[in-house]
């Protein structure tokens, strides 16, 4: 390094400001203004530099050093940005596709209006399929919530029987009706042929209220305990008669449920949230 390219430091100031005033005049008013300007800037350097060093002592943290919290959202991020290659749906502006060779454009709306983010901050199971969407946004609270009974916009169309073939469903046209229970009053839609049914309750001027279904099935978990260690796993039945047994990573119940019903969202997502889970002790 020359001795050009190195800071100066204090002493060299010093002996600059005491031969700026040996200038004529007119040079020196300048130049003396300009050294001014530099020892603020240099003071305001310290300061800062000071200002950094106190808060690593106070938090016992380097400046090259992440606190947890940013760990975690780097892993949320991460997740979700993984989310939204492999399955095609993000927040502002949903979308749907097959997984693509370039990636998508990401602004700080897809950040902040996010449900899936959101989901995902929140330590939820990222859903293996797009969820229905409301104007555009998708609705997972329809998904979670199975006691609330929601207002919504629908058209039915038909067929030129006028038997139903599916419904738009607050601007959602993925919804397949699945059999209508009284005519242009009452029918059980599903999303996709995916996820829970419901029960969409026809009223006038294109109004209806959809209710979720209740399960209809229910599989057992059981807890087992050898030596000591407690562990949880789901009996499936297989269509040969037989029985698959999925080893669940829970050590609560209300663990082992949720990662029951994460597997039958990969694994049976037509089933999804129509399956009751029943505890059973060994």
């Amino acid at each position: 390094m020359s001795t050009q390219d190195k800071p100066l430091d204090a002493d060299d100031l010093i002996e600059l400001a005491a031969r700026a005033a040996q200038l004529p005049a007119a040079d020196a008013e300048w130049v003396g203004r300009l050294l001014q300007e530099l020892l603020r800037a240099r003071t305001h350097e310290a300061e800062l530099l000071a200002g950094q060093a106190g808060f690593a002592r106070a938090t016992g943290h380097d400046n090259d050093e992440l606190d947890d919290h940013l760990v975690q959202v780097a892993l949320d991020t991460a997740e979700w940005l993984r989310t939204l290659w492999n399955v095609g749906y993000m927040g502002a502006g949903s979308f749907r596709s097959q997984p693509r060779s370039s990636f998508p454009a990401i602004d700080l709306e897809d950040v902040r209006k996010s449900s899936l983010f959101a989901r995902i901050r929140q330590g939820k199971h990222v859903l293996p399929f797009p969820p229905p969407t409301r104007n555009g946004l998708p609705w997972h609270a329809l998904l979670e919530n199975s006691e609330q009974t929601h207002a919504v916009s629908v058209e039915i169309i038909r067929d030129e029987m006028g038997l139903p073939l599916a419904a738009i469903i607050e601007g959602c046209a993925e919804w397949n009706i699945i059999t209508e229970l009284a005519e242009n009053r009452e029918c059980l839609v599903q999303h996709q042929g995916k996820g829970p049914t419901y029960r969409l309750r026809l009223a006038d001027e294109g109004r209806a209220e959809l209710r979720r279904e209740a399960p209809t099935a229910t599989r057992r978990i059981c807890l087992e305990g050898r030596s000591g260690f407690r562990s949880y796993t789901l009996e499936w039945p297989q269509a040969d008669g037989n029985a698959q047994f999925v080893a669940l990573r829970a050590a609560t119940w209300e663990r082992a449920e949720a990662e029951a019903e994460h597997w039958l969202a990969s694994t049976h997502p037509e089933l999804y949230g129509q399956i009751r889970f029943e505890r059973c002790e060994d």
